[in-house]
């Protein structure tokens, strides 16, 4: 008989302990080995039970969930799955607790009951199977993120000779951190992020990674024109798009059409858009993250744009699901540790660090 994922419940909401319980029980592998009200209690909780994962709601009494995890972090390596609302304030704080070391979130949704929808189901259930797989071999690479940007102003380049399209999910706000503040500001190229997050959620991660970096590092606007020493990351719920206006230049498109393949925004979106353009000079990065989103995006820039594809090493992705089907496509040029990543991008544009 396989093992049973045991998992610790922290929420000070009785009602979420018990729907929380009853969803992960649903599943013929976990088992709730305990629930705590608090954060005083939870570290008792895990000093006892040694759970295998543990899920930690944002918004505790007593002890807030960015604490008790830093606290927990001292006594557990078991991997931290936070619930976080959808508002701007739950989107900081999310991120701050991915920087953290939360390995993922989910969201609670704005009616409490929704939670034990079939589709927030699924989501609790998988991301729990994930963070029980994730070990802790696998998260050393995450331990030190960049702290600063680095200071030292460089001349931005005016013309726009290469595009970097960059897609991630489960970790990829953390694995962000280590690839963006490390690409100078002053590259011929802008680069463009698709990080499967909900709205609001997607801005708290832009203005942190803009606090990191040389570059400018925003949200995406629709018609915005695409400029060289940019980041622009696809909004929460909105697919953006490359497109060339009748004067040749590029620009940004954001669009509410129908998920790909579950996602909204989409890696693949992106990539095919940018394959549409057909513009010369194309760099596709595809970093770590659950499904196959990214693949069939690479096909297209390989195809259309005869573009350079770098992807993220399986021993630091903490899931190596979207580099991986890409790499089996055989069409991935590189296939670099993460803190690798920037560099490569680097040597491929030829310019100089």
């Amino acid at each position: 008989m396989s093992k049973m994922i045991g998992v610790l419940v922290i929420d000070d909401s009785a009602f979420m302990r018990k729907v929380l319980r009853d969803i992960m029980e649903s599943a013929h592998d976990i088992k709730v080995v305990g629930t705590a009200k608090n954060g005083l209690e939870a570290l008792e909780m895990v000093r006892e039970l040694h759970p295998d994962v543990i899920t930690l709601d944002l918004n505790m009494p007593s002890m807030d969930g960015l604490t008790c995890l830093r606290e927990l972090q001292k006594i557990t390596d078991a991997p931290v799955i936070m619930l976080s609302s959808l508002t701007v304030e739950g989107g900081k704080a999310t991120i701050e607790a991915l920087e953290a070391g939360a390995i993922d979130f989910v969201t609670k949704p704005s009616n409490m009951f929704e939670i034990s929808g079939e589709q927030k189901k699924v989501e609790i259930i998988k991301k729990i199977r994930m963070a029980y797989r994730f070990s802790k071999k696998k998260r050393t690479f995450v331990e030190n993120c960049p702290k600063a940007a680095v200071t030292e102003q460089r001349q931005r380049s005016s013309e726009l000779k290469a595009l970097i399209a960059i897609g991630s999910s489960t970790g990829g706000p953390r694995a962000l951190q280590e690839v963006i503040p490390y690409i100078p500001e002053d590259i011929p190229a802008a680069v463009l992020v698709v990080q499967h997050m909900p709205p609001g959620f997607t801005r708290s991660l832009a203005e942190r990674l803009d606090s990191l970096s040389g570059m400018t590092v925003k949200e995406g606007d629709d018609n915005e024109i695409i400029c060289p020493g940019y980041v622009y990351l696809a909004p929460g719920d909105f697919h953006m798009e490359v497109v060339k206006d009748q004067d040749g230049r590029l620009r940004i498109r954001l669009t509410k059409n129908e998920p790909e393949k579950g996602h909204r925004p989409s890696v693949n979106v992106l990539m095919k858009s940018i394959a549409k353009t057909g513009f010369p000079n194309v760099i596709g990065v595809i970093m770590t993250g659950m499904g196959n989103d990214g693949k069939e995006g690479v096909i297209s820039i390989k195809e259309k744009n005869k573009g350079v594809i770098i992807c993220q090493d399986e021993m630091s992705c903490v899931v190596y699901g979207m580099p991986k089907a890409v790499v089996n496509t055989g069409l991935a040029d590189a296939i670099v540790p993460l803190k690798e990543i920037a560099g490569m991008i680097v040597k491929y544009l030829g310019v100089e660090q």
